[in-house]
């Protein structure tokens, strides 16, 4: 049974979830568009007060990499070559890896993720943990496997002036099988389904559609919720992704979900009612990832066009060097710029 028909319970259970939802959520949004011919196009908005510098890299399969760079840590050489937002240049925010595994980070308010049964467990940087998922996973059934079986113990830094670094993953495949991955006082909730349509930050995932069961009752046309808070993004997304048509082009496809993500994003610089909630914030970048060309778009907001980097075309064999795409140097580019990416040394995790 497809997820998105699991929460169907009613007013009742959507009404007890908003009572538990907390408004002053950090925001951001992932919403998945499925075509024809096998196309997948996984969506997302970053959103935060302050500009967030983001740059991408390339990385080959056959690198050693450690969790935290400590003694007690999660060791692997990668087994598949990727692509990787870094923001700040020292955390993976999300990425893709050459096989279409899809990987996104969320804020999800409340998250915790440590208790005492997880203390002395091989540890993993928040910095890295994206990175470990998409070089040794080709499926979400083998990501999911892999987090399910918790041996390792998450921890970070804080960043943006002692912002705590709280966390949910969606995780997507080629063939649309997905997870949204929560941690609940150091316990991890899993929640798969098939081509699961949206995601966005609090409350958590079974509360969130219950209240999208609930706005599924009143109808779409009629009526959607238009505030920049996360349930109703998550609604717009959900409906909007429903609701278009399905093409196999991957160009048109990229402009669907554009559309839809530009629906759930928060204008920016945006100043309405912040200080009321002060973490409701501005989209900063928006990514695309075309799960079955392999193609990684990037837009960012203050930049005149999309760009994007073909993995194809990337030389991910074991030993190639780090590749870098640093955004910030070409405001004017627009689409493929693969001739752009520089070979860099890997990037230097926060913690």
């Amino acid at each position: 049974m497809k997820l998105r028909n699991l929460f169907k319970t009613g007013a009742l259970a959507a009404v007890a979830a908003m009572a538990l939802y907390a408004p002053k959520a950090e925001a951001c949004s992932r919403v998945l568009y499925v075509g024809d011919s096998c196309l997948r196009i996984v969506g997302r908005s970053l959103d935060w007060r302050t500009p967030i510098p983001t740059n991408l890299y390339v990385y080959p399969k056959g690198m050693k990499k450690t969790g935290t760079g400590g003694e007690n840590t999660v060791r692997w050489t990668s087994k598949y070559g990727a692509i990787y937002a870094v923001s700040y240049d020292a955390g993976v925010t999300e990425g893709m890896n050459e096989k279409g595994l899809v990987v996104n980070a969320l804020f999800c308010k409340g998250t915790v993720y440590s208790n005492e049964e997880t203390k002395g467990r091989p540890g993993m940087s928040l910095a890295m943990f994206v990175a470990w998922i998409l070089d040794m996973n080709a499926t979400t059934k083998e990501a999911v496997e892999v987090i399910r079986k918790h041996d390792f113990d998450i921890s970070g830094a804080t960043f943006d002036n002692g912002t705590v670094s709280a966390l949910h993953w969606g995780i997507t495949d080629a063939e649309g099988n997905c997870a949204v991955i929560e941690f609940d006082n150091g316990n991890i909730n899993i929640y798969e389904g098939k081509d699961l349509p949206a995601m966005t930050n609090d409350p958590t995932f079974p509360q969130m559609n219950a209240i999208n069961a609930y706005w599924e009752g009143v109808g779409g046309t009629n009526m959607l919720p238009g505030t920049v808070k996360s349930p109703d993004r998550f609604v717009r997304g959900y409906f909007f992704d429903n609701h278009v048509e399905k093409t196999g082009d991957a160009d048109l496809g990229f402009s669907i979900i554009r559309s839809i993500l530009m629906n759930c994003s928060v204008p920016y610089l945006y100043t309405l009612d912040t200080a009321a909630e002060p973490n409701v914030s501005s989209t900063q970048w928006r990514s695309f990832s075309n799960l079955r060309d392999k193609r990684y778009y990037w837009d960012l907001v203050t930049h005149l066009g999309v760009v994007y980097i073909d993995l194809n075309k990337c030389d991910l064999r074991a030993g190639a060097p780090v590749m870098k795409l640093e955004v910030s140097k070409h405001p004017e580019a627009i689409g493929e710029v693969n001739n752009l990416l520089v070979k860099s040394k890997p990037f230097t995790p926060s913690y």
